[in-house]
């Protein structure tokens, strides 16, 4: 009962916020259109954009405006279920929330790698979700010229110290900083996880990030026998330290394995390769994000009064900018419709 009184009101508020999301039917008639304008014209009689994009011209729009605009309704959005809901709701919001502080500063350290200033328009859509959700200042990062001034723009905060341990390693490439925040992330939700949920949460919690976790390290070793031949040290180096149903014993087998063909069949009888045995090392980046999708939403729907309601309506809502902004990009460049929705479906 402690749960049905602490979620009605906010499952209620993410039902009817699920409902406006973009559906496949509507990405169709988007990739039918022959101009960016059009889509923007389209997207604003939607439910989702017609009140937030109100004062958009859509006569004007260009692919880089509504990226944009997209990404505005990510932290407007997170934004308003984080007003309704209550302590203890926020404290996953809170732990959820990091992700777009990370998304940020890539963005910024992408920019300074490429020897670029980041425009203060560019960040524009993420300005009002750090003035009331984070504790970075979004503008001083953005005036940095240098990763040196950047990870001491950053002392006292959280991301400092993984940055600053990578600064100190020689010719540290922006792949490196971003695994670096990466990794640290993934291991602040493992070892707060049992300090923040309890009971219903707590279970769903684990999962959901358990085999999210899983499958990012199974598409790490897949990649780096497939495509870069590289040692097993290095391997272990960038995998996510926290296991769930794949064993350690399995990790360490597929990081030895000698021959990609090898890490196939050592795959094959791992939990994921015995339950999902359509999976292959060729499509598990594309069943990366099947499995993520339907384990949320199946956990949402089987209790639609705990965390998974939360998790899977943010996870939706990414995902449905991510189709949109890669619909545009189809559009833009004059894709086939049906060539387009495969690419889309994929992601």
């Amino acid at each position: 009962m402690g749960n049905l009184l602490s979620y009605s009101g906010i499952s209620t508020k993410i039902r009817a916020m699920q409902s406006k999301l973009t559906r496949e039917e509507q990405i169709r008639e988007i990739l039918e259109l022959s101009s960016v304008p059009q889509v923007a014209a389209y997207l604003k009689k939607t439910p989702e954009y017609s009140k937030l994009w109100a004062s958009l011209d859509e006569t004007t729009s260009h692919r880089g405006l509504l990226e944009k605009s997209l990404k505005t309704s990510i932290f407007h959005n997170f934004s308003k279920i984080y007003q309704f809901a209550n302590p203890e709701q926020r404290k996953f919001l809170d732990l959820y929330s990091r992700r777009y502080e990370i998304r940020v500063l890539k963005e910024i350290m992408t920019n300074l790698f490429d020897h670029r200033d980041t425009d203060p328009v560019d960040v524009s859509p993420y300005r009002e979700f750090f003035r009331r959700h984070s504790r970075l200042d979004i503008d001083r990062l953005v005036a940095c010229t240098n990763m040196e001034e950047f990870i001491n723009a950053l002392k006292g905060n959280e991301f400092y110290g993984p940055l600053s341990r990578i600064q100190n390693r020689e010719n540290a490439l922006l792949f490196d900083y971003g695994m670096a925040l990466d990794l640290y992330y993934f291991s602040l939700i493992w070892h707060v996880r049992k300090k923040l949920f309890s009971g219903n949460d707590l279970a769903e919690i684990t999962k959901a990030y358990g085999e999210k976790f899983d499958m990012l390290n199974l598409q790490f070793i897949f990649r780096s026998k497939r495509y870069f031949n590289m040692a097993p040290a290095d391997i272990y180096a960038l995998l996510i330290p926290m296991n769930y149903k794949l064993k350690k014993e399995e990790i360490s087998s597929l990081v030895e394995a000698a021959s990609y063909e090898e890490t196939q069949s050592i795959f094959r009888k791992t939990y994921y390769g015995r339950k999902y045995s359509h999976i292959s090392a060729q499509n598990i980046e594309e069943f990366y994000n099947y499995m993520l999708r339907t384990t949320l939403e199946k956990e949402a729907r089987k209790d639609p009064y705990s965390v998974a309601v939360l998790y899977s309506y943010l996870y939706h809502k990414e995902h449905e900018v991510n189709r949109l902004t890669i619909a545009i990009e189809c559009v833009r460049y004059g894709i086939p419709a049906e060539e387009a929705i495969r690419y889309i479906r994929n992601n």
